[in-house]
């Protein structure tokens, strides 16, 4: 309920467009809202239900408390039909059955929609069914289909469509979103700066052994900031035994840096401390490259160690 908020907030470039296309009658038969997961594809798609069905339009948005808002909102409206996976896969009699539904005289009067959740993930023979209804549209009816992998839609059916491009939310917005799924306004932070993908993000945070390595990586953290030689003991002890892959040893270095990265941002007052911190960025950067280079890892975190606690001591 009450899209519009979202949408201005998170999508307003594609908000205000889908506005225009209606508010001028220029309205494409069929769609494609393709972006992340999160990022405002569904909630548009029942923006454009609602807006199209409305019966008291204010200010080119749906009133939210109409019959048909109401019913929309809550599921239940005849002329908007929602697909989804049953299962792994939208199946073939799903959309023989939305062929069916569009084809008898609609309850109500005014255009019917159809939005397909998920589209990338039709069978071949849903595919083929849903592309026969696309080149023989059936009465008044908009076509929009969701997806966050748009090379898995067939490219017979993207060219039946306007192809609409939900680009990954800001870093505010995110934080926003993952909030809203409960998680701590820290370990938000602290995710949306490792990731501007909200599938990703949640991901992220639901992943056991990065929930566990943050911790560690805190108390790292902590050690490097107060000069603590534990830091250099805490590689072996802790960091090493942590991070076995490419992959997790990248992001234990990246969850550092916007640890590192958070403390130059609340001390912005102090120019010293600003341009030490910077110092320290650029090493844990060069620690990334040295990855990438194939380094081993225990001699890079060792060797950051060092290099950052000298770099304190040395402004200090």
């Amino acid at each position: 309920m009450g899209e519009e908020n979202f949408l201005a907030q998170s999508q307003p470039l594609v908000y205000e467009q889908m506005k225009r296309n209606v508010e001028h009658e220029h309205l494409a038969h069929a769609y494609i809202f393709e972006g992340d997961n999160g990022g405002g594809k569904h909630e548009m798609a029942l923006w454009l239900a609602k807006r199209l069905l409305c019966l008291n339009v204010i200010e080119n948005n749906p009133c939210e408390q109409c019959l048909n808002c109401t019913r929309i909102n809550e599921g239940e409206h005849p002329n908007v039909q929602l697909i989804a996976p049953e299962g792994q896969w939208i199946k073939v009699h799903q959309i023989r059955q939305l062929q069916a539904e569009l084809s008898k005289s609609s309850f109500e009067k005014g255009m019917q929609i159809f939005i397909v959740e998920q589209a990338d993930k039709m069978n071949p023979s849903a595919a083929n069914s849903l592309l026969k209804l696309l080149e023989e549209p059936v009465g008044n009816s908009v076509a929009i289909l969701e997806t966050n992998v748009l090379g898995k839609v067939l490219p017979t059916i993207q060219s039946r469509c306007q192809i609409i491009h939900f680009p990954p939310l800001a870093k505010e917005q995110l934080i926003k979103r993952l909030e809203e799924k409960q998680l701590p306004a820290n370990e938000a932070k602290l995710i949306a700066n490792l990731t501007g993908s909200y599938d990703k993000a949640v991901e992220i945070s639901e992943d056991e052994w990065f929930n566990e390595t943050r911790e560690i990586v805190t108390t790292w953290f902590d050690y490097l900031q107060k000069e603590d030689p534990q830091a250099f003991i805490f590689v072996q002890k802790k960091i090493v035994a942590q991070a076995k892959e490419k992959e997790q040893q990248q992001m234990i270095l990246s969850i550092l840096l916007v640890y590192f990265q958070s403390e130059r941002d609340r001390d912005l007052a102090s120019k010293e401390k600003t341009k030490q911190i910077n110092h320290i960025l650029e090493l844990i950067l060069q620690a990334q490259q040295k990855l990438t280079a194939n380094v081993a890892f225990q001699g890079v975190a060792e060797q950051l160690v060092l290099r950052i606690i000298g770099n304190m001591f040395t402004k200090n």
